[in-house]
């Protein structure tokens, strides 16, 4: 019988124990592409941006702008808030938006609901917190990689491409706090260690430990409905 992602998806959009294992294999080999992975890396770097800021204002802070990099780092800057709150939320709201994404990918008949949510959420970005022409020009890119398959009918590929989209936010979510181990005195782990005394690796693990519970997570959904049965999720 001939492969189809239809085959491997229930009518609820919840993917089988081993499409799911395809889409993660699948989410590490494009994150590991160079610049097709770009995009992607714009992704997580915009919702880390995103978290920072969410977490500014959850606090009492002001946000700027946000300010995003080819090379995929980006910046937030704001003034006031709780620091540890701020400095926290980054890699962590990655992951969390990663598995909010998959969760929603999994509602196939709100999927075009959910796409379109994200991207306006993208485009809402550009007019409260874009300032320079590349950042805006970066996040209009990540509203069309939302609004553009809207155009697709075929309801199982959207929901495989956001699936596989939410796994390469919570695999570079995942690797991303690894690169500040080589960088002393600098980044989000640098910053809470200087607010809590509590040393910047153990910050760096508890991200990751939380970027691995999110896929875990992940995982253990699709699990549960394919032992409970498609007609039950």
């Amino acid at each position: 019988m001939a492969f189809s992602i239809d085959s491997l998806s229930s009518r609820a959009g919840m993917p089988t124990r081993s499409l799911f294992m395809v889409e993660l294999l699948l989410a590490l080999v494009l994150i590991r592409i160079p610049y097709l992975s770009v995009p992607f890396k714009w992704l997580e770097s915009y919702f880390h941006e995103v978290s920072h800021a969410l977490a500014t204002l959850f606090s009492g802070g002001i946000v700027s702008h946000i300010e995003l990099y080819p090379n995929g780092a980006g910046l937030c800057v704001s003034q006031g808030g709780w620091p540890v709150l701020i400095g926290f939320a980054g890699y962590f709201g990655a992951a969390l938006w990663g598995l909010l994404i998959f969760h929603l990918a999994t509602w196939a008949k709100g999927i075009r609901v959910s796409f379109s949510c994200l991207g306006l959420v993208v485009l809402a970005s550009i007019v409260l917190w874009g300032r320079d022409l590349l950042t805006v020009a970066i996040l209009l890119m990540l509203a069309l990689l939302f609004l553009l398959p809207l155009k697709l009918s075929h309801s199982p590929l959207l929901t495989f491409a956001l699936r596989v989209m939410a796994l390469m936010v919570m695999l570079n979510a995942l690797a991303s706090p690894t690169v500040l181990l080589g960088m002393p005195g600098r980044g989000d782990a640098a910053m809470l260690a200087e607010q809590t005394w509590i040393p910047a690796w153990i910050w760096v693990g508890v991200w990751l430990l939380t970027s691995l519970t999110m896929l875990w997570l992940c995982w253990r959904r699709v699990d549960s409905a394919n032992q409970v049965g498609p007609q039950k999720v």
